[in-house]
């Protein structure tokens, strides 16, 4: 039987994805991961590994995942409480640079990663202390139920956003 492009297909039925991990690039990759450990509480999965762009099955897939170019680069798995996965990588050949401007919001792309801690000052203020700072103030943005938000940034240059509470319910009560 043939269909035409008006006649709707039959299509397994959609459902949401699972958020399977994140990955965010920093010039040095030990710092990173202390950092991650220590100010938002991240578990390390599996230990930092070098990867080399060479003939092997792991050389070849980073070179076409990547491009040519790349000749090396250290990754580190860590996992957050909700078991999201945190990925950070350190180029090193090319080498890992620091953007200069770190929140160009109105390009296309990943612009930050979200954190839910219902104790919002505590944790902008280790953040500043640590080597990252506070961009925003925090907002009340449902005052009647006390929930609050707060953009950050890593010592890296990445941008964290934090939650009181979880983005559903957040989402719900605008």
């Amino acid at each position: 039987m043939e269909t035409n492009s008006s006649t709707p297909s039959l299509s397994p039925r959609v459902y949401p994805k699972i958020i399977n991990h994140i990955a965010i690039s920093v010039p040095d990759l030990d710092q990173a991961m202390k950092w991650f450990k220590e100010v938002l509480g991240f578990t390390v999965i599996k230990e930092p590994v070098e990867f080399v762009a060479d003939d092997s099955l792991i050389g070849i897939a980073i070179k076409d995942i990547h491009d040519p170019v790349l000749k090396r680069m250290r990754t580190v798995w860590l996992s957050s409480s909700n078991q999201v996965g945190f990925e950070i990588f350190e180029y090193i050949e090319p080498k890992s640079e620091r953007r200069k401007a770190n929140f160009e919001y109105w390009k296309s792309g990943l612009i930050h990663i979200c954190i839910t801690d219902p104790n919002i000052e505590d944790l902008c203020k280790r953040i500043s202390e640590t080597g990252g700072k506070q961009r925003s103030k925090i907002w009340e943005i449902v005052p009647e139920k006390g929930y609050k938000l707060a953009f950050c940034e890593d010592p890296f240059g990445n941008i964290i956003e934090i939650f009181t509470h979880s983005y559903e319910q957040t989402m719900l009560s605008l």
